[in-house]
């Protein structure tokens, strides 16, 4: 027995020190240089005193503390997010597979095969039966509703709707926002989104204001990067609004290409509102860190990866490529590369660097260390992109079917809601009660380019009740989804 314990409390010890090695070297230099002090003596410490000029006295505290001050001024200031808001998807907007089957039937331009293929897909995509359509898809056929009035109506129930609870939840007044984000991939109207909103809340004449189109999946943290940055030139105490969501009324692909008919089967309505600021008050998370990586160049098989071309027939809609798990698993490698050294403890860089000098430099064939990310987060919000997207994720991360609870559940409730599914999976972590303050937080999202981005946050104060997205059905989750759903 004690044989046994005693490795194990080496390797322990061990794991203790490496992971603790930047705090014992310094607190060793202090006790260092306090000790070389006390064995000087009075004496020879007040020589030392008298044989210093005035002007060595003056630089030896103005040069510190003006270096601190400069440090002061030119750091980054913390960015906080006050709190969020998720549109509540009406329950008279659900679309239940048999219904969507229907619907899919009556279309005049699907041919039987496809609509087979249709049907094996809903039943391995991990969606249940209340996620939901905007108004025109309901509609049979649906492509002959899908106008761009219908556009711009989904777009202000879901923006209007989420910014609403926004406001009601913070108190904030509109007047005070002075930097508006939004992105939309595939709905970029005349006059711009952004207008629409401003116009609405009657923002501030003087607003910054960016509406970004095509940045796919990922866009939501591209969003809350780029109103970071502009926090940072802004007044202390600014406050920036970010709605982040995905039109799919103009989007409705009618042709019969496989790859171009998932998007119709798994994109659903969506969207958040987000207010960040640098004031820390009444903040519930502040951005620890924002890493963006893009796969992109010089490669057409990631360029490609999520197109929207038309196909033989001239219809419009996103071709998926079969490559987009490998891709995004490279692309994934890549941020992690870059997002590692910044939350990780040592033991896991060291082991991290180790194997990449080993297949990068030695040319080892071996398969690349994988860091232990549950060391520094205690939350996972995997963008809930599709079945295969999560599966993917959870193996390369070596995850726990709990730390992917909240991306499952997301895709089950509200199906694939583009780049505001991490919100809704953080609301599903604060409806659980599992949040606590100090807690970490990972948010991973993947977009067309192909990018993979991904943003740590640090719990400030975890939300005092469930009242979001979730209320009216957190009771019932997590469910058991099979992996092929029989009718």
């Amino acid at each position: 027995m004690s044989s046994s314990v005693q490795p194990m409390r080496l390797k322990a010890a061990y794991q203790r020190i490496v992971d603790n090695f930047q705090s014992l070297v310094i607190v060793h230099l202090a006790a260092a240089s306090l000790v070389a002090l006390v064995h000087l003596g009075p004496e020879e410490l007040t020589s030392l005193l008298r044989e210093l000029q005035p002007v060595h006295l003056f630089f030896a505290g103005f040069l510190p503390a003006a270096a601190v001050v400069v440090y002061l001024m030119l750091r980054p200031c913390a960015v906080y997010l006050v709190d969020y808001a998720c549109f509540r998807t009406p329950y008279t907007s659900r679309v239940p597979f048999a219904t969507f089957l229907e619907h899919s039937k009556q279309s005049p331009t699907l041919n039987s095969r496809s609509f087979r293929f249709i049907s094996r897909l809903l039943e391995r995509s991990g969606l249940g039966e209340e996620t939901c359509l905007p108004t025109a898809q309901h509609c049979i056929p649906a492509h002959k509703y899908c106008t761009i009035d219908e556009a711009r109506a989904e777009f202000e129930l879901v923006a209007f709707s989420a910014i609403d609870d926004l406001l009601a939840k913070t108190g904030i007044a509109p007047d005070a926002i002075g930097i508006l984000v939004v992105n939309c991939s595939l709905f970029c109207p005349t006059p711009s989104l952004v207008d629409m909103i401003i116009h609405k809340y009657n923002l501030r004449g003087d607003i910054r204001s960016m509406n970004l189109s095509g940045m796919g999946c990922s866009a939501g943290l591209i969003s809350v990067g780029l109103a970071r940055s502009l926090l940072q030139v802004a007044p202390r105490g600014s406050h920036a609004l970010v709605v982040s969501t995905e039109t799919i009324t103009p989007n409705y692909y009618v042709g019969n290409e496989r790859a171009m008919l998932l998007p119709n089967c798994l994109f659903r309505v969506g969207g958040a509102a987000a207010l960040l600021s640098t004031s820390p008050v009444n903040a519930r998370f502040r951005l620890k860190h924002l890493v963006r990586t893009n796969t992109g160049a010089g490669n057409d098989s990631a360029y490609r990866c999520v197109f929207q071309e038309e196909d033989d027939e001239g219809n419009v809609g996103i071709n998926l490529s079969k490559d987009l798990m490998v891709i995004a698993g490279k692309s994934l490698e890549a941020n992690i590369t870059r997002i590692g050294p910044l939350v990780l403890p040592l033991r896991e860089q060291l082991l991290f660097a180790l194997s990449l000098v080993a297949r990068k430099v030695f040319r080892a064939r071996t398969k690349p260390y994988i860091p232990n990310f549950s060391k520094a987060f205690k939350h996972f919000c995997i963008h809930a992109g599709g079945r295969a997207v999560i599966d993917e994720l959870q193996k390369s991360l070596s995850l726990s079917d709990e730390q992917v609870e909240a991306s499952r559940m997301t895709l089950h409730r509200f199906g694939n809601t583009s780049s505001s599914s991490l919100w809704y999976e953080l609301a599903y972590v604060e409806a659980k009660g599992r949040m606590r303050k100090g807690d970490r937080i990972w948010m991973i999202g993947f977009g067309s380019g192909f990018k993979c981005n991904s943003a740590a946050w640090e719990c400030i104060e975890p939300a005092p009740n469930a009242d979001g997205p979730w209320a009216t059905s957190i009771n019932r989750y997590p469910v058991v989804i099979p992996d092929v759903l029989k009718h």
